[in-house]
């Protein structure tokens, strides 16, 4: 595979601040659009190299910072997980913003793809619930199945003696309307790509075993390899691959 010369640009979307990847010879062109979202505590840069992947594909990727990352970092809450949850319900918020930003510019064409790691795969299935616009995503080592990961971190807080409050699933319940497992109709027909390692320490690979042995469908591709809460370049061309025969 040839690699293109490839422009990244830094922007600012409202408060968003994102960077821009795209082959230097298709900047001002009407491409497809893939908002890739990076992972818990860790900021877009380090998504970067899956960007450039995907861009060298002939698409326009972007790399927001979610709430509390990167550029918009802040002190993490000691209260456990109400930053993610927060991070996770910006990334929601904004996700129309930044489309709607790169539409004003003519440089898409009106495909549009979401992916992302971890917290961000999280994201992009919440965003399957609510946008139908969204013709492909990509979910690495996330999950679909936001009660069942409430219900771990509660779990988990319940052991080790952590202060959670006593209306925790209450707090978060706007998750509901998001959750890809309890609406899997939400999903409709559109190509769904999962990787997980099967040894996966901080988000169990079961949620999306469950998720896809409940849902068969031609259209959802499910890789489970070897590995621990990590992605390697072998994925990353996985992804990048996926985004062209489903955008490109």
């Amino acid at each position: 595979m040839s690699h293109k010369k490839l422009a990244i640009r830094k922007r600012i979307i409202g408060t968003i601040p994102v960077l821009e990847v795209v082959s230097q010879e298709q900047v001002y062109q009407a491409l497809p659009l893939v908002i890739y979202y990076h992972g818990w505590q860790t900021s877009k840069e380090l998504v970067l190299t899956q960007a450039r992947k995907i861009a060298n594909e002939g698409v326009r990727v972007v790399l927001p910072d979610a709430m509390n990352h990167g550029e918009r970092k802040t002190d993490k809450s000691t209260i456990p997980s109400l930053t993610f949850w927060q991070s996770i319900h910006t990334n929601l918020f904004e996700f129309e913003s930044i489309v709607a930003y790169f539409q004003r510019l003519n440089v898409t064409n009106g495909k549009i793809g979401v992916g992302g790691v971890s917290m961000g795969g999280m994201t992009t299935c919440a965003l399957l619930t609510h946008h139908p616009e969204i013709q492909a995503a990509a979910c690495i080592m996330g999950s679909p199945d936001l009660q069942a990961y409430k219900d771990r971190l509660q779990g988990h807080a319940r052991i080790f003696q952590l202060f959670l409050p006593k209306d925790y699933q209450d707090l978060l319940g706007w998750t509901d309307a998001y959750d890809l497992a309890q609406q899997p109709q939400k999903r409709g027909n559109r190509p769904l790509l999962f990787w997980h390692g099967t040894a996966d320490e901080k988000i169990p690979i079961s949620h999306v075993e469950r998720f896809v042995l409940q849902n068969p469908s031609e259209q959802i591709t499910f890789v489970k390899e070897r590995e621990k809460h990590l992605v390697k370049g072998a994925t990353m061309e996985l992804v990048a691959s996926f985004f062209k025969e489903n955008l490109a």
